[in-house]
């Protein structure tokens, strides 16, 4: 679990500091104010641009990677979010018992709510559980302290509810936030995850494309990522996770890879 003080980043406290800079020199010299104006705007821009970016750490710490331990020994991470879906989500789960392979998935509260059979079979087959927030909302990056605090919390008490398993890392819908998530994920002993390689496959519906995508990016450390919730579909009407899954997990396992849980990974 992830250490609950918050330490902010050097851009945060940056950003503070120029803050405050910005309103000593208008109280200093009130005709300053466009320059002060200009300043803060362009780093609410930079702030802007940062949190639009899923695999930058300057908003706080960030998985991209698996740890260096876990990463000589041979581990990989494969993720899966916007679940649990009561069509596919079983079906991976068998492509995954075929593989002997562990994973992650990032479920929202409100479908494990709606599906909770599902989501404890995922725990039952040797899974793992984690936030996804509680409703997947397309402005969930637009949120401040409190409705973070209120969606991620709402999201830790059906997940841990209905999986007996305390949810300990956190993926942001589709990895967007803001400066104002770090602080309630250190509150909330939530570490962030991202990825370091994924397909898209939730647009792409052409199977080999998300598969080349995924395959390029297989190596020791990895954390891939796709879906089992709002798949897209080939063109024959089948789940794009189902088409590549199988392709990806044979390769990692013919390059000696092991698929391992992000939670297993911490130690």
């Amino acid at each position: 679990m992830r250490d609950p003080t918050w330490r902010p980043t050097l851009l945060i406290r940056a950003s503070i500091a120029l803050h405050g800079l910005a309103l000593v020199a208008v109280i200093a010299d009130p005709a300053q104010w466009r320059w002060a104006l200009g300043a803060v705007a362009i780093n609410h821009l930079l702030l802007t641009a940062v949190g639009l970016w899923p695999r930058s750490n300057w908003l706080g710490p960030n998985w991209t990677r698996l740890p260096a331990a876990a990463t000589a020994r041979h581990e990989i991470a494969l993720t899966i979010d916007d679940g649990p879906d009561p069509l596919v989500t079983p079906q991976v789960l068998d492509i995954l018992d075929r593989y002997a392979a562990h994973a992650t998935f990032f479920c929202v509260g409100e479908k494990a709510a709606r599906y909770p059979d599902v989501c404890r079979e995922i725990v039952r087959r040797g899974h793992a559980v984690e936030n996804h927030s509680q409703h997947h909302s397309h402005y969930f990056s637009l949120l401040g302290p409190r409705g973070f605090m209120r969606e991620l919390q709402a999201a830790q008490s059906t997940l841990s509810l209905i999986t007996g398993q305390r949810p300990v890392f956190f993926r942001a819908p589709a990895g967007l936030r803001n400066p104002f998530l770090d602080p309630v994920l250190a509150r909330l002993g939530l570490t962030l995850a991202s990825w370091s390689a994924r397909g898209f496959d939730t647009r792409i519906g052409d199977a080999e494309r998300v598969k080349r995508a995924l395959l390029r990016g297989l190596r020791a450390g990895a954390i891939l990522l796709l879906h089992d919730g709002n798949a897209a579909r080939s063109p024959r009407g089948i789940p794009v996770v189902l088409d590549v899954l199988p392709a990806v997990l044979a390769s990692a396992a013919a390059d000696g890879l092991r698929f391992v849980r992000l939670r297993d990974a911490l130690s």
